[in-house]
């Protein structure tokens, strides 16, 4: 990219939202290339020549943020794969479990009988595979959307 630093390459990689753990390496290290790294999300920000131990620890630094954010991104498709099996009123239901509503409130809140939360809150459980109501916060909060 002609024109482009590695700051400006590191910027724009951000607004795309390409996440992906820099070490940033250069002949001169002023505070506010420094500052500007940090802020786009740089792992570190090393001067030239390096040495070789603290090069070895922020590559690693990096490779561990890039497997944590590589997990982090499977949890939310899964989840919002299997909330997208959910009908919008199923969904509805399945967000105010989540809140901790208890089915009578639930029932008011969406204008509809208690008998029908719990059937709504059955086919929850079976179509997103949970077996709890923690088990579903914790998908719930593993969701990409917050639609």
């Amino acid at each position: 990219m002609p024109g482009l630093n590695g700051l400006d390459v590191q910027g724009e990689m951000s607004r795309k939202g390409i996440q992906m753990p820099i070490v940033f390496l250069s002949a001169e290290g002023d505070v506010p290339s420094t500052a500007r790294a940090m802020r786009e999300g740089a792992i570190d920000f090393l001067v030239k020549p390096v040495d070789e131990e603290q090069l070895l620890e922020a590559l690693e630094r990096a490779r561990l943020q890039a497997v944590t954010v590589r997990q982090q991104q499977h949890l939310e498709k899964e989840a919002d794969e299997r909330l997208a099996r959910l009908t919008k009123r199923e969904r509805e239901v399945c967000e105010l479990v989540a809140q901790g509503l208890l089915n009578k409130q639930i029932a008011y809140e969406l204008g509809m009988s208690e008998k029908t939360v719990k059937v709504h809150r059955g086919r929850v459980t079976r179509k997103l595979n949970v077996d709890s109501v923690a088990a579903l916060v914790r998908l719930m909060g593993n969701r990409i959307s917050r639609s």
